[in-house]
């Protein structure tokens, strides 16, 4: 994936997205013959000039400063996953973190997933793989171990499953906030290989992941709603967290959960007791690590 190429996308979506009444710049006038900002209005309220802007847009700008980013960044009205992620494509090569040695679950994040007995939780890595699982998530999210370890991936599941769409009754909010998820790691670490092949792939099979793609929203993992089917307890809106692993920044463990006294709290009590077993616990089952 270029760099330069993915920071003149994300600067043109956003610009896109701006108008002038969102940005208090009425005086702005003409006729527009493209949606949003045009680029000397964006590098006028930046304070650059429009020839810098210009170049930074196309991908011919270098060691670009922090403060002009910033001042792009406000004058874009980006949120802090935008802003972090337009760092992150215009630093120098040198300066970027890069995927080091292959991913695996350390044991004191596994016995925190193994402790959650009562709710779905599973630990995503780079490229939203999923790593790790316990029983709950296996049964409520997807059976992951049926699926060969290299697939084991949510943008996978999400784009390519088909019983993704019976599962997420709000298909569509899932699968943007997926790509945007997907987007974001692509920021942290644009240079990766693997992450190139897996958007390849993706865009080739869906034409929903590649309508997603170009709309170059970004989010980080954090916290949130989502609604779930399940085919025989019928819908539940579950509360999520993403709690980052302490000594990786790249790995996050996922946790849903319902208010105490809730109606989706009993129907998770009664997931619970369908997947009672003196199976071991499926994060127990997951070894294979992720590069």
């Amino acid at each position: 994936m270029d760099r330069a190429q993915q920071l003149s996308e994300f600067l043109k979506a956003r610009r896109s997205h701006l108008r002038p009444e969102d940005v208090g710049a009425g005086n702005f006038g003409g006729q527009r013959r493209v949606p949003g900002l045009r680029r000397e209005e964006l590098a006028l309220l930046a304070g650059v000039s429009v020839d810098y802007y210009t170049r930074l847009e196309q991908g011919r700008a270098r060691n670009v400063s922090p403060d002009i980013l910033d001042a792009i960044a406000g004058a874009l009205r980006l949120d802090a996953d935008e802003r972090a992620h337009l760092h992150n494509l215009a630093r120098p090569a040198s300066a970027r973190e890069r995927p080091s040695r292959p991913q695996q679950v350390g044991p004191e994040m596994r016995q925190a997933l193994a402790a959650l007995d009562s709710v779905p939780a599973y630990i995503i890595g780079r490229r939203l793989d999923i790593l790790a699982w316990n029983e709950l998530a296996r049964t409520l999210i997807a059976d992951f171990p049926a699926f060969p370890a290299a697939e084991r991936n949510m943008a996978r599941l999400v784009f390519l499953d088909d019983a993704s769409k019976g599962l997420y009754p709000d298909w569509e909010t899932k699968a943007r906030d997926t790509v945007s998820n997907l987007r974001f790691d692509a920021g942290r670490h644009p240079d990766d290989p693997q992450l190139a092949t897996l958007v390849g792939e993706l865009s080739l099979a869906s034409t929903d992941f590649r309508r997603l793609w170009a709309d170059h929203t970004v989010r980080g993992k954090t916290r949130g709603r989502k609604r779930f089917a399940h085919p025989q307890l019928g819908e539940l809106a579950l509360d999520y967290v993403a709690m980052r692993a302490p000594d990786d920044p790249d790995m996050t463990m996922m946790i849903y959960s319902a208010p105490p006294g809730s109606e989706a709290a009993t129907t998770l009590q009664l997931l619970a007791s369908l997947t009672a077993s003196p199976v071991p616990n499926a994060v127990d089952l997951q070894t294979e690590s992720t590069p």
